[in-house]
């Protein structure tokens, strides 16, 4: 694409798209950056860039682009059967074979599939089932959420709200009632001398005071991430899910855990539930069901959810004209076929994930760098002032953007949030592109401290 086609573009753009999370007037004038093309862990922009795509989209091309088989699939069921949707006691072959994959795939008795279109729109499904379970019990008092402070859960009013970013509260009059927060662990930050065990059986307490403050009788369930992912990659000691699960059983509380940028094998295992050894009541799926190819979003709930649900919730009214859509679900079986078949997520939890982690570790010696954070193929580095102080530069951000655009000028996608740069690759990535994955990282990072005049 030359010059003059590209500025046409992104004319065209400033005068009619709204991006989403983005400073729309000051964007304009910048010009949008236009992806013309992605194969395996690379992507290509309309200037000729060739970007080792570092973020996997947005956590979400685990098998990495240009798989013709997906896009095979997808052509394969238009022509069949291009769209017929779940009401009036219908559906579609490959809707069910779906729901009887994921039942399959995801950990416990998670057997009950209900099909969105979006992460955001599965956890709105959520708020209001889980409320609706409790209530058709004789219990509508029991209706409060608890999530976490920085927890992000996306950016509907139930998502935006059950997530716990003040920015996205301040628009729109979030959150909506009876939904509570609690600080999330984020050892870098308050884990002061504190090991690992420790750190995680207080942080986990914050969520039992919380219960008791507003009465076990009110709380409906507990959400979270297993890792928090858009804050900054904030990993949890082993302990901590194991700890929250404890909690949750002991005053009847479900476990919501949102698996959108954990599961189908972030982590090196299919879910990050199974990474830390716990056993959710419903998970939150999307992203990765698809490889991100496609829009689909999914709800498992557990025997006990779905049996009130089916026996005492009478009709079930809600639902989405795409639930279920046969092109979408048709396009994620063969995605988790190629999973399978592949032995992607065995590959990643034994061989590339360790590589992965030594070269990432490796990073935080740099002199930039407080923290090399990382579990399967999701990490951070946390940029600060001085080492080995664990403290924030005063202008939380500025840094981390600075680092961003270099990394971009030097071929590499990563993703900035405060002042963390995120990792989160594609799973077929190579041992050879995580060399390069380290050079250019590095290369980045010397080029930051020298902007900072370092």
């Amino acid at each position: 694409m030359d010059q003059s086609q590209t500025r046409e573009l992104q004319q065209l753009d400033a005068a009619h798209h709204l991006h989403p999370f983005n400073d729309n007037a000051a964007l304009a004038k910048r010009g949008t950056r236009i992806l013309t093309r992605g194969e395996g862990c690379y992507v290509w922009d309309a200037e000729g860039n060739k970007l080792l795509d570092a973020f996997a989209g947005l956590w979400c091309v685990n098998i990495g682009y240009g798989r013709k088989e997906l896009g095979a699939v997808a052509a394969r069921q238009m022509e069949q059967l291009a769209y017929y949707n779940s009401f009036f006691m219908c559906t579609t072959e490959p809707t069910i074979r779906l729901a009887g994959k994921l039942a399959e795939l995801t950990p416990g008795d998670l057997n009950h599939a209900f099909f969105s279109n979006s992460g955001s729109e599965a956890n709105d499904t959520i708020l209001r089932m889980v409320r609706h379970f409790w209530a058709v019990q004789d219990r509508p008092q029991k209706n409060i959420f608890i999530g976490r402070n920085n927890g992000y859960h996306g950016s509907t009013m139930a998502g935006a709200s059950l997530g716990g970013m003040k920015g996205m509260h301040k628009q729109g009059g979030l959150p909506i009632p009876d939904i509570h927060h609690i600080d999330p662990p984020f050892w870098f930050a308050d884990g002061g001398d504190m090991g690992e065990e420790e750190y995680g059986r207080v942080c986990a307490k914050r969520l039992e005071d919380k219960i008791l403050e507003l009465g076990p009788d009110r709380v409906a369930a507990f959400i979270g991430e297993p890792i928090m992912g858009a804050i900054g990659v904030y990993i949890p000691p082993k302990n901590y899910w194991q700890e929250i699960e404890k909690i949750c059983r002991k005053y009847d509380v479900l476990l919501v855990a949102d698996e959108v940028i954990c599961g189908f094998g972030r982590t090196g295992e299919w879910f990050a539930s199974q990474y830390f050894g716990f056993q959710p009541d419903i998970m939150t799926l999307a992203k990765g069901i698809t490889s991100g190819y496609i829009p689909l979003g999914a709800v498992m709930f557990n025997d006990r959810v779905a049996k009130v649900l089916a026996e005492r919730g009478g009709e079930l009214a809600h639902g989405y004209t795409y639930s279920g859509h046969p092109v979408c679900t048709a396009v994620a079986l063969e995605n988790i076929r190629i999973l399978e078949e592949e032995r992607i997520v065995d590959r990643c939890r034994d061989d590339i994930g360790h590589y992965l982690a030594q070269r990432w570790k490796e990073l935080g010696e740099h002199a930039l760098v407080g923290e090399a954070r990382i579990a399967g193929m999701v990490g951070a580095l946390e940029l600060v002032p001085a080492k080995p102080e664990r403290r924030f530069f005063d202008e939380r951000g500025k840094v981390g953007v600075i680092c961003r655009d270099i990394a971009l000028r030097n071929g590499l996608i990563l993703r900035a949030t405060n002042d963390s740069m995120l990792l989160s690759p594609p799973l077929v990535l190579s041992r050879e592109q995580v060399d390069e994955l380290f050079e250019k990282a590095w290369k980045s990072l010397n080029e930051t401290a020298a902007a900072l005049g370092r």
